[in-house]
């Protein structure tokens, strides 16, 4: 095992099994998650799940080899959301354009990978605005999994009320809500899909939906959803700031995730290979899931669990992605869980994405401007574009009404123009 420097990191093949079961555990969710929210957009749920352990396997056992680092990977939270209620819901976007959409920002990730764009990008963006970029995207998620629940309903005097509690369904989704976030206080192992299954068995013992007639199965063909991504007609001028949205939040969302781990772990230092390497294998891994038919792979922040196991290599994040194997052959179980068993999920990683409001400087006045925008134009647009795009104006703006000329760089400007093309080809 001298490939991993299992000596050298102080680990050993069963500390890295162990942490890869830790991670397996903690990530486990995304497969019945991702299944039904993409599903939203009129994709079949069967192969979605198929199509999601198989990115989650390929991607993170990928990375263990290509980085050397614990960093297991699969698709995204918020940017499905995005993909299914805005793309597909809300625009109108056929899933297979969606999906070239998504293909299209992979390959440019995946080439600027070898490139210094990265970093300029990353330097010319305040640390501040990032967080901010995280906390929106957070709220914006939140309202989509209350507004999914039932919690929050359409109404024609206020645009949004209170739905109807004594629905069942909607009891159900606030009953799931409670118990994701009671084992999230207690800081149980694999909180989400122990709530996800506690919700599950309460809404078939009270007839809610009916329970599974079988556990396991083989699995479901990818076929009607592999390969049937439509790049041409992703390519269109309107398009861009799609484009743009995947590829910047997958690029803050990697790197936020890789800051956060990777200082647990003692990886990621300055200039360190191991950054740049697990970079490339998230830009690939992005490209891979547009082929098979989900939308952008991302490191997971999950992967922290298995470090606090005493994970440190790329064989963490080998065994975590073998270990959703098994998820292959569990189709009938995910099939059976209802969508308000689900939703409390979403809610609950907005609300940990949310809390990045916490670092930010609202001292600057600037920043704080444009973090409140960002935060409150994503949920309230229905986008995580045009948060972006407001953000970023009026953080121009401000800062040359101020005077703050120093803080608007080339990448600030670039952004700015991007921002600006939203608005235009809306």
């Amino acid at each position: 095992m001298d490939f991993f420097k299992l000596k050298e990191r102080n680990s050993s093949v069963k500390t890295e099994a162990k942490a890869g079961f830790t991670t397996f555990l903690t990530m486990l969710y995304i497969v019945p998650v991702n299944a039904a929210i993409l599903s939203q957009a009129g994709m079949p749920l069967e192969a979605l799940v198929t199509a999601t352990a198989l990115i989650t396997i390929i991607a993170s056992v990928f990375n263990g080899f290509w980085s050397n680092t614990p960093i297991a990977m699969s698709t995204g939270m918020g940017l499905n959301a995005y993909f299914s209620f805005v793309l597909v819901g809300q625009l109108g976007i056929p899933w297979q354009s969606a999906l070239g959409i998504v293909f299209i920002s992979g390959m440019i990730f995946l080439v600027l990978s070898f490139t210094k764009f990265r970093s300029w990008m990353i330097n010319s963006i305040s640390e501040d605005l990032r967080r901010a970029i995280s906390a929106g995207i957070g709220a914006f998620i939140a309202f989509i999994g209350l507004q999914q629940m039932g919690i929050i309903a359409n109404n024609d005097a206020t645009l949004v009320a209170l739905g109807n509690l004594r629905e069942p369904n909607v009891a159900l989704g606030l009953f799931g809500l409670a118990v994701v976030i009671v084992f999230f206080i207690w800081k149980v192992k694999g909180a989400f899909i122990l709530a996800i299954l506690s919700t599950s068995i309460v809404a078939w013992a009270f007839g809610i939906v009916p329970p599974p007639n079988e556990i396991f199965s083989l699995p479901a063909s990818v076929a009607p959803i592999a390969f049937e991504l439509d790049v041409l007609s992703a390519l269109k001028l309107a398009f861009i700031p799609a484009i743009i949205t995947f590829f910047v939040t997958d690029l803050f969302d990697t790197l936020g995730t890789l800051a956060g781990v990777g200082f647990r772990a003692g990886l990621f230092k300055k200039g360190s290979v191991e950054l740049e390497k697990t970079l490339e294998a998230d830009a690939a891994a992005s490209v891979a899931s547009s082929l098979l038919g989900v939308s952008t792979t991302t490191s997971f922040v999950e992967s922290a669990s298995g470090v606090e196991e005493g994970g440190r290599s790329g064989l963490t994040a080998i065994f975590a992605g073998l270990f959703f194997i098994f998820t292959l052959f569990m189709l009938p179980l995910f099939k059976a869980i209802p969508l308000n068993a689900i939703y409390p999920v979403l809610v609950m990683v907005g609300v940990l994405m949310f809390a990045e409001l916490v670092n930010i400087n609202f001292k600057d006045k600037s920043v704080a401007i444009a973090t409140f925008l960002i935060v409150i134009m994503m949920p309230l647009t229905y986008s995580i574009t045009y948060g972006l795009a407001f953000g970023f104006v009026s953080y121009t703006i401000t800062k040359l009404l101020t005077k703050e000329f120093k803080d608007i760089n080339v990448g600030v400007i670039f952004l700015f123009i991007i921002s600006l093309l939203a608005f235009v080809v809306h």
